[in-house]
Order: structure tokens, then C-alpha cells, then sequence
């Protein structure tokens, strides 16, 4: 199901009604041995294939914490519900986490859709919501700013405009076109080209609109080259981000380059579409590691999960185990006396720098500050950075 950022607010306050009579009358899932967390994935949906990685990654973090005599003396206990990719599966799945479950907090939830649909009733419950995996700044829209909100996602609109603001004087560019997913993901990423343009007394040549799930961008691809654009912008994810690519280079088209927003410089793109991605531009939001990474951080990760799990985790994984982390010191730093409250004062003492970040990071209004970028090309079947994170 799509739902436009309309939808998502409306069904957010729809929301917030059922969420106020929720609410606990104490912090839920604290108990003298155990803190109960919970997490909504798509375990049957269209991303169902990459949620290995998102559970796996956490429960690797909370068993590593559990092992070292968990936090305050409390083992941390995540169940884990299936959202579908559908919002109605995950508001079930929410509803029961909280009032069957009594979870005191959700951690690393996915899909803006679903966590738009639920974050809403989460917040009114006194519940925490930690690392939605969704687009950041809807998020906060929908949760009212509510303090039991923490975003780590970078913001697709900024991070985009500040990409922009350096690579069109850099490349020199003159026409650009933007191939943009309906829906708020592809709204953030033209929300932050247009600005970018009109910095440099540009407009946009042309756009080109998809639905999630097309893989056919013929269409797309050829408005771009009537328009004789040289540089397209591609508010795209992973299949859809080697479906333009695949059409730009069967045209046999040289002479023009394709950004890619930070949810499609991913290395199952560049996986994926083997040569058709060559020469593929991305926006980067955190560290990239081979398998063969010598970075001593990245190494231990990768070879616990390889022995937890018997694969080779990719930045999803990384993702999902940073996060954690980042949960967990937030825990530590809340003190033995855990509530919503002590949690949330404890989460914006924290700093957090690891394997997968550019810089140490800290919470600004809850979300993850600075928002750093680099510019990364796939070279040789793998991203490359051409600039330093700025």
C-alpha cells in the first residue's frame, strides 16, 4: 500500500487518540532482570529479503550486551512482529508489542509508511521510538515532536541540497532532470533540488515520476535525454537505482551522470547491477567496509556476525548494530532508575562514533547531528569516495 505524506499525517493523528489510551501508568517492560524492547520488520512484504540483516544486526548488539552482564543488571529481551511493509499489519503488530507485550521501547522499526502509521500511537503510549528506519524529518512531524522520538536517518531533503550545492558548480551543470518515487520519499529529495537549483539560478529541465515496485524506466529515462539533461538525480532505492542505470547505459548514454540519493548508494546496488551501475554517483550517509576491511571496528563486527549468522553482513547489518549500540549506551547513560524520562535525558547526553560513522555524533531536537555526506562513484563493481565527508 502508498500512502502520500498526507496520508501519513492524517493516519498518524488518527493515532495519537488510540496511543493516549495506551499509555502505562508505569514505565512498561522494566523489570528488576529484564527490559523489554520490541521492533516491527517486514518479515512477508516486498522487503522481506533485506530484514535478515536489520534482526540479525540487533539481536547480535543486545546479545553482546546481554553476555557482558547486560545494562544496570538487566538482560534486554527484543520480540520482534511482522509489519508486512503494510501500515494496517503494523499498527497490529504495535498495538500488540505495547499492550500485550509491554515493551518500554521500540528499536530499529522499518518502513516510513509502517512507522508513520504507528509512531504516532507509540509516543501517546510513554513508549521510546529509537532508529525508525523511515524518512527522519516525517517522522517528527508525525510523532507532534514528541521528546520519545530519536531519528538516526539522515535527512533525504538536506543531505541532498547539501550535495547539490557543491556538485552543480563542480560539474558544471547546465540541465538537470530528476527522476523522483510518488510518495514523501521522492517529495524529501526534490524538497531538497529545488532550493540547490535556485541557489544557482537553475530550474529543473525535466521529471519524471515512478510508483514503488516499476522496474520499467524507459519512460522515465527517455523525458531525461528529450530534455538533453546532463545530470539526472534518481530519488530511487536499490532495484530501482539499477533499473535507470540499466536503461541509461542500454541508450548507450555517456555523457551524462546520475546521482543517486543515500538510500541508493548501497553495495547491493552496485551487487546488483554489476556493470550497468559503473560510473553510478551516490550520496553517502555513513562508512562503507568490503569484507576484507582491515578497519579494526568493521572487522570484529563482521566477524561476529559471520559467526553468529554464517554470511557476510552488509551496511544494513552495520547500520542496524550501530544503532543498537547507540540504544544501548542511551540505556547505560539513563541510569539504574529506568523510565521514559530517564531514558530520554540520557540519550541527549550521549556521543556515538563507530565503524560506520564520519564524525562522533550527538542529538540535536532527537535527531542525529552533524549530518555529514560524502560524493562516492561506483569504480571496478564497488563505491568509491570522491570527496571527503563535508
Amino acid at each position: 500500500m502508498k500512502l502520500n505524506r498526507r496520508q501519513m499525517l492524517a493516519g498518524s493523528a488518527a493515532t495519537l487518540t488510540l496511543g493516549a489510551s495506551l499509555r502505562p501508568a508505569r514505565a512498561a517492560g522494566v523489570h528488576s532482570d529484564e527490559i523489554v524492547i520490541g521492533t516491527h520488520l517486514d518479515l512477508s512484504g516486498p522487503a522481506a529479503a533485506g530484514m535478515p540483516a536489520l534482526r540479525n544486526a540487533t539481536e547480535l548488539a543486545l546479545a553482546e550486551a546481554n553476555a557482558a552482564g547486560g545494562v544496570h543488571g538487566r538482560q534486554i529481551r527484543l520480540i520482534v512482529e511482522d509489519n508486512g511493509s503494510q501500515p494496517q499489519l503494523a499498527v497490529r503488530a504495535v498495538q500488540k508489542l505495547i499492550r500485550s507485550d509491554e515493551v518500554f521501547a521500540l528499536l530499529n522499526p522499518f518502513g516510513s509508511g509502517t512507522n508513520a502509521a504507528t509512531i504516532g500511537q507509540a509516543v501517546q503510549a510513554g513508549t521510546v521510538v529509537f532508529a525508525p528506519w523511515a524518512a527522519s524529518s516525517v517522522m517528527h512531524q508525525v510523532a507532534g515532536g514528541s521528546d520519545l522520538l530519536f531519528t538516526t536517518v539522515q535527512n533525504y531533503n538536506t543531505t541532498m541540497n547539501r550535495a547539490l550545492a557543491r556538485l552543480l558548480p563542480e560539474w558544471g551543470v547546465e540541465r538537470l532532470g530528476g527522476i523522483y518515487m510518488e510518495g514523501p520519499f521522492g517529495d524529501l529529495i526534490h524538497a531538497g533540488v529545488t532550493p540547490a537549483l535556485e541557489a544557482a539560478g537553475l530550474t529543473e529541465a525535466a521529471t519524471a515520476a515512478y510508483r514503488p515496485g516499476d522496474i520499467d524506466f524507459s519512460s522515465q529515462v527517455a523525458r531525461m535525454r528529450a530534455a538533453n539533461v546532463d545530470t539526472i538525480v534518481a530519488a530511487t532505492i536499490t532495484r530501482e537505482t539499477v533499473g535507470v542505470m540499466a536503461e541509461v547505459k542500454r541508450l548507450g548514454w555517456d555523457d551524462v551522470r546520475v546521482l543517486t540519493a543515500i538510500p541508493g548508494r548501497s553495495t547491493v546496488v552496485a551487487r546488483l547491477g554489476g556493470a550497468d551501475t559503473e560510473g553510478l554517483y551516490g550520496v553517502g550517509g555513513w562508512r562503507l567496509h568490503s569484507a576484507d576491511t582491515t578497519d579494526p571496528g568493521a572487522r570484529a563486527f563482521m566477524d561476529a556476525y559471520q559467526a553468529a549468522y554464517g554470511d557476510i553482513p552488509d551496511e544494513n547489518a552495520a547500520n542496524a548494530y550501530s544503532y543498537t549500540k547507540w540504544f544501548l549506551a542511551s540505556l547505560e547513560a539513563a541510569g539504574a532508575d529506568l523510565t521514559a524520562e530517564s531514558f530520554t535525558e540520557g540519550a541527549r547526553q550521549t556521543r556515538h562514533s563507530d565503524f560506520t560513522t564520519y564524525a562522533e555524533a550527538g542529538f540535536e531536537n532527537n535527531h542525529a547531528m552533524p549530518e555529514l555526506v560524502s560524493i562516492d562513484r561506483i569504480e571496478g563493481g564497488a563505491w568509491v569516495p570522491q570527496t571527503e565527508p563535508f
